[in-house]
C-alpha cells in the first residue's frame, strides 16, 4: 500500500468542483510559480514512499489540473486534532503555492462541526465548501441527501480533475465511509 504525503490534495480539486466551492476569489502573488513551489514542497515532504521525481510528477498534475480554478478559495473545516492542524498549517499553504487555490482550513471542536453540518444541510446556506468529519456522520449525510457520491463523480463529470494516481487502496477503512 502506497501512503501519500499530500493527503489534502488527493481529492482537493475534485471536491472543489463537485461541492460547488470556490465562490470567493483571492489574488495570486506576483511571484506565483508552481514549478518552484513543487521543488520546495517535494524537499519539505521528505521522507516519502514516493521518490522525489514521483512526488514532483504528482504535484505537476495538481498544478495543471488546477489551472482553470486558480484564484478560487475553498472554505474547509475540521476538528481540532493534530492531523487537521498540520493540514491547515502545512498542506493548505502548499496547495495554494502549487495550485493557486487557497484553502482556508478552520479548526474547531467536533460538536461545533456537527452543528454546522446540520445547519448547512437544513438551511441550504453554505457555511463551508468541505467538512472533514467522522465517518459516523455518513448516515446523516445520506438521509439528508447532502453527500456527493465521489465514486460516481470521479468516474463521470469529475474524471478530468481526479488525480490519475489516486489509489483507493491507499486509504484505511473505506468501508466505514460508504453508503449503506
Amino acid at each position: 500500500m502506497r501512503l501519500k504525503t499530500i493527503g489534502l490534495m488527493v481529492l482537493g480539486i475534485a471536491l472543489l468542483v463537485g461541492c460547488g466551492g470556490g465562490d470567493e476569489r483571492v489574488e495570486l502573488p506576483d511571484d506565483f510559480d508552481p514549478e518552484a513551489a513543487i521543488q520546495k514542497w517535494v524537499a519539505e515532504f521528505q521522507p516519502s514512499v514516493l521518490s522525489a521525481e514521483e512526488q514532483a510528477e504528482e504535484l505537476r498534475w495538481f498544478a495543471s489540473a488546477a489551472e482553470p480554478f486558480r484564484g478560487m478559495e475553498i472554505k474547509s473545516v475540521a476538528e481540532g486534532i493534530r492531523t487537521h492542524t498540520w493540514e491547515s498549517e502545512v498542506l493548505a499553504p502548499a496547495f495554494f503555492e502549487i495550485t493557486g487555490i487557497k484553502v482556508t482550513h478552520d479548526i474547531i471542536g467536533e460538536g461545533t462541526i456537527v452543528d454546522r453540518v446540520q445547519t448547512q444541510i437544513q438551511t441550504g446556506r453554505k457555511l463551508y465548501d468541505i467538512y472533514v468529519n467522522d465517518a459516523d456522520l455518513i448516515g446523516t449525510h445520506l438521509r439528508m441527501d447532502s453527500a456527493l457520491n465521489l465514486t460516481e463523480y470521479m468516474a463521470g463529470e469529475g474524471a478530468d480533475v481526479t488525480n490519475p494516481g489516486l489509489d483507493l487502496d491507499d486509504f484505511l477503512n473505506l468501508e466505514f465511509g460508504q453508503d449503506y
